[in-house]
Parts: structure tokens; C-alpha cells; sequence
């Protein structure tokens, strides 16, 4: 008899990828999915995947969304009027991993701003506070000889952002590939943690509060007042 692993008892993480058209997002995201390179793609619309795999000997499931840059928003990037994130998204997601091209300036220069737009949507639809976890990613490193974006300013961009910074060159090899997407997994799981800790310490700090106050309460002297029923007590 073949017994069916419980689905729910797995760690899920959603990430979403966000970089202008043409960086590679799609590149990145398929050879980490299939271990196979695309050079061409044409999607109109995000796409939507769902992979099983392990991080660290753990079951991790990712669930990706792959933006598609869209004037139909507010979330504008490089004052071309093109939305990198939609508001959907920028809510949903665990994590970010952040594409640029090391062949095109505008496209890091994209991120700057759409980065600090999804802070904002995320900021209003869940009340959270940024940073959220994310990667920063320079993509094509294999065209050096058409490089415009060094990489001092792609580590400079990541240490201002506190992130990890990594180039990755998927027409080459799966493994920077799946690099990105498992220090982003990672990134999430530990703030996961922290927020866990964070919500047990303040739980802890009230209880040891309420604790205080009512064993303050209990322990102070207490005054009795004579009054006129106490007229037969002896002085």
C-alpha cells in the first residue's frame, strides 16, 4: 500500500522575481526549475509556478511568480510607465528576488524605484515593515565584454539594501541559478523566526508584566478605616 506524504505538513515559500524585460528573469527562474536554458521567451502576462525541492535537507515548496512588466498599474519603474510588481504580488510575496541585467544600466537603475514601491504597496495592504527578504541578482555575467553595471555597484546597491548579492550567468550552469532561490528560502525561513521570537518575547514580556502588577497589587499594606459600625471596637 502506497501512503501519500501530508502536503500541508511541508514548508512553503513564496517568492517573487521582479527586474524590467529582457534581464533574464525567466531564464533564471526555468533553469532553476528544469535545470534546462531558454534563451527566448515572450510572456505577456505573470506566470505562475509550483516546485518541490530540498533546502538543507528540508521539503521546501516554492510557489514563483514571475512578473511581466505591464503599464496597467501604479508600480512604475525608470519613468517609463511600466509596472515590475503588481500590487497583487508585491502583498503576496515571502520574498523578492530582484533582476538586473550586467548589460543594461537602466535595468538596475528599475529596481531602485520599484523596490521602494513595493515597500510602499506592502506597507498599506498588510501593515508590514520592510525590509522583506530578498536577493539581488546580476544576470548575464557571462557577456562581460558588453558589461555597463560593475560588480562594485551591484554589491554597493545590495549592502545599501542588506542583502545578499549575487551574479548569476544561466545560459552556463544550473547551480548560481538554484544559489538565488535557495538563499532566498533561506532569508525567509529566518525571518519567520525571528517574527516567532519577536511575538514570543512580547507575549513573555506581558505575561511577566500582568505577573508583576497583580503580585505588587497582592503584597501592599492595606489601611483600615474605622467607621461608624466600628464605635464597640476598642481603640
Amino acid at each position: 500500500m502506497n501512503i501519500r506524504r501530508k502536503k500541508s505538513g511541508l514548508t512553503e515559500v513564496k517568492v517573487a522575481v521582479v527586474g524590467a524585460s529582457g534581464v533574464g528573469k525567466t531564464a533564471l527562474t526555468v533553469r532553476f526549475l528544469t535545470k534546462r536554458y531558454i534563451g527566448e521567451y515572450d510572456h505577456q502576462n505573470e506566470t505562475r509556478y509550483k516546485h518541490e525541492t530540498m533546502v538543507d535537507s528540508d521539503t521546501v515548496v516554492f510557489e514563483i511568480v514571475d512578473t511581466c512588466p505591464s503599464r496597467s498599474s501604479s508600480l512604475t519603474a525608470n519613468g517609463g510607465g511600466h509596472q515590475l510588481c503588481s500590487l497583487e504580488t508585491a502583498s503576496w510575496a515571502d520574498g523578492f528576488v530582484f533582476v538586473y541585467a550586467i548589460t543594461d544600466k537602466s535595468s538596475l537603475d528599475s529596481l531602485r524605484l520599484a523596490r521602494q514601491q513595493i515597500k510602499e504597496a506592502r506597507v498599506t495592504s498588510r501593515g508590514t515593515n520592510w525590509p522583506a527578504p530578498c536577493v539581488l541578482v546580476a544576470a548575464k555575467a557571462d557577456l562581460v565584454h558588453f558589461r555597463q553595471v560593475s560588480m562594485d555597484e551591484g554589491e554597493q546597491l545590495a549592502h545599501d539594501w542588506e542583502c545578499t548579492y549575487l551574479e548569476v550567468a544561466a545560459a552556463e550552469e544550473v547551480q548560481s541559478s538554484t544559489a538565488v532561490f535557495q538563499t532566498l528560502c533561506r532569508e525567509v525561513l529566518a525571518a519567520r523566526r525571528r517574527g516567532k521570537q519577536s511575538l514570543l518575547d512580547r507575549m513573555f514580556a506581558s505575561a511577566k508584566s500582568a505577573t508583576s502588577t497583580k503580585a505588587t497589587t497582592s503584597n501592599s499594606p492595606r489601611f483600615y478605616a474605622r467607621g461608624k459600625s466600628d464605635s464597640a471596637l476598642p481603640p
